[in-house]
Parts: C-alpha cells; structure tokens; sequence
C-alpha cells in the first residue's frame, strides 16, 4: 500500500475531522446498565435529583463513542490505519459537560508532539489532542491520546 501514512509524514500541528454521531436514550441507559450503572445514568428520575436534573451518558460512554467515531474515520483511510499500532496510554481526560440523548457528537484530533522510539526503531510515539464536541459546538470531552506508530521500512 503506497497511500500508508508513516509516522515520518505526520507533523505536529497536523489534523483530522471525525464523526458525527448521535447519542440516542436507549443506548445510553444500556451502556450505564452494563457499565456505569449509577441513578443518574439510568433514569430522568434520579437524574432530578442531581445537578445533571436529566439523564445524562456516562463519561465512560462518552469516551466509547469517541473511540467508535475515531475508529470508523480511521477505516475510511486504511493508509492511516495500517500504520497505527494501538496506544500506550491516555493523558488529561477530561469530562467537560454532560452528554445527553438526542446530542450529536463529532470531533477533532490534533497532533500536539511526536517522538521516535529509543528502544523501538521501527515506531514513534504520537500525542494527540482529542476534543468532542456536541451539536451547539460546545466541548464535551478532551484528551491526549499516546498512540504508537510504524516507522517506514528501511
């Protein structure tokens, strides 16, 4: 595949667009059922009598539902993610306001710092920052993925 996307080509301040997506009352009380099953994630009820005052998603649902929209771009450019090796880890997540059904979320991730591996030659380590959005533009969530990355082959 010519189109792979090495970590050689990627440069800080590089970026990409993913989503949307829409949240939908079904699967976020399923999701909190399974997961995170707190009050205020399963019914508007007990979301009342909180300072959420509806039923809002679980962050841990919020954090999946990025992962499924990054996930979906990155099959969409299989050059990309023939290179991706997986992650090591995330820094700085960060739940910034609830996510509710009926929100749509879409995001952006921006590289913000790579290194080559000492002990790896044939990856690097790529930082990015992640922030969702919901519909009204307003930041949902943020995070520094630390993603692995192929090197070109010598």
């Amino acid at each position: 595949m010519d189109d792979i996307l090495y970590f050689e080509d990627i440069e800080v301040g590089d970026s990409f667009a993913f989503g949307p997506l829409t949240v939908t009352r079904e699967e976020t009380i399923a999701f909190a059922a399974e997961f995170d099953a707190q009050p205020f994630h399963l019914s508007d009820e007990a979301a009342a009598t909180t300072h959420f005052g509806t039923l809002s998603a679980s962050g841990w649902h919020t954090t999946a539902l990025f992962m499924k929209m990054f996930v979906t771009e990155m099959q969409r450019n299989p050059g990309r993610q023939a290179a991706s090796l997986g992650a090591i880890g995330v820094d700085e997540l960060r739940w910034l306001r609830p996510l509710r059904p009926g929100d749509t979320l879409r995001g952006t991730s921006e590289v913000i710092d790579k290194k080559a591996s000492k002990s790896r030659p044939e990856m690097g380590i790529v930082r990015n920052k992640v922030t969702i959005l919901n519909q009204d533009d307003q930041p949902v969530l943020t995070m520094i993925p630390i993603a692995m990355w192929r090197t070109r082959p010598v």
